[in-house]
């Protein structure tokens, strides 16, 4: 199966496909890796494990974002991808992305949707008193940060996080089970049902979700 990832900063979570293939744990070709922001260190990372990287900067299309996601897309139809995985891509989507990869795009996101989406779902938990954040794997749709949840991980909120030192741990959590959910997908072990995701565990063993 190939899988395109979106990214646009460090590209820990990328990092973390990486590793998992290495391992041994995740069966999947990494085909190529688009990024929208020129010189982020993602880039580097892909280009360091011998995976194409393309830079698609969404600054050049103006506020035409439909035209900056057809040039995304052409090339992941280039490179035939299965899977788009937004690891860390730090944009809106239209309609037109999705309806070219339905039930094919799953995101990372540092919260336990459906609290807290969007952009500061750390320092939103923070500053809203909450006791348990964590990360969700999810199915991309149309709306911001609410598509089907594939997987959760609680992560306790401590009395003196900052938003900094809370996501450092939601990211530990997230670079276990982004790789997890793609696994699960390439295997056909996800099914959706309307806003539930049924996942086939035969012969496996999921790791605790708090």
């Amino acid at each position: 199966m190939n899988v395109g990832v979106l990214a646009s900063g460090r590209g820990t979570d990328f990092q973390s496909l990486v590793d998992a293939r290495a391992r041994g744990d995740l069966d999947v070709n990494l085909a190529v890796l688009i990024c929208n922001v020129p010189g982020a260190p993602v880039i580097a990372r892909a280009e360091g494990h011998g995976i194409s990287a393309v830079v698609i900067d969404h600054k050049a299309f103006g506020k035409d974002r439909e035209a900056f996601e057809r040039e995304v897309v052409t090339v992941l139809r280039k490179h035939r991808v299965d899977l788009v995985v937004f690891a860390g891509f730090m944009r809106l989507i239209t309609g037109y992305f999705v309806k070219e990869f339905p039930l094919r795009i799953i995101n990372v996101h540092p919260s336990l949707l459906p609290a807290f989406p969007g952009a500061h779902p750390q320092a939103d938990a923070i500053a809203w008193g909450a006791r348990v954040s964590g990360c969700t794997i999810h199915f991309v749709d149309e709306s911001v940060d609410g598509g089907p949840v594939i997987l959760q991980r609680a992560v306790p909120v401590l009395v003196d996080d900052t938003p900094e030192s809370l996501s450092a741990r939601i990211l530990e959590q997230e670079h276990v089970f982004l790789p997890l959910a793609v696994r699960l997908f390439s295997e056909n072990r996800l099914h959706v049902e309307g806003r539930r995701v049924k996942i086939d565990t035969r012969g496996i063993v999921l790791p605790p979700f708090a």
